[in-house]
């Protein structure tokens, strides 16, 4: 498995910017697939957005499409998530998650993913 530290959470007003990243241990990030998760209390967590070990392949959910952008820089071992016009309903904990092969039909699932980072707190004021 691979170790992911994100950084980068904070709070912003509705319509400024944040840029989330994720570092990982290991020599073989260039090998997995990266995903972002969110979570908000009482709820179960939720895809955001995930990118394949090439960066060629790159996929969203629906609610962030056009404000978020998924990249990574492998010689960093290091995959960001830039978010712009945040809105309220943005506010949550952000997973950054990794696994080595996930299906298409997983890569929206966190079943699709066995390593997680700790986590990190956005807050999107109104």
């Amino acid at each position: 498995q691979v170790q992911l530290v994100e950084s980068g959470g904070g709070l912003v007003q509705t319509g400024g910017s944040l840029r989330l990243s994720c570092a990982a241990s290991g020599r073989t990030f260039n090998k997995y697939t990266m995903g972002w998760f969110r979570q908000v209390p009482g709820k179960e967590r939720e895809f955001v957005a995930a990118i394949r070990w090439s960066g060629g392949n790159t996929y969203y959910a629906d609610s962030v499409k056009g404000r978020f952008t998924i990249s990574r820089d492998n010689a960093k071992n290091t995959v960001y998530l830039q978010m712009n016009s945040l809105k309220p309903e943005d506010t949550a904990v952000y997973y950054c998650a990794a696994e080595t092969d996930v299906s298409y039909y997983l890569i929206r699932e966190p079943s699709g993913f066995g390593s997680w980072g700790q986590g990190t707190q956005v807050t999107v004021s109104s």
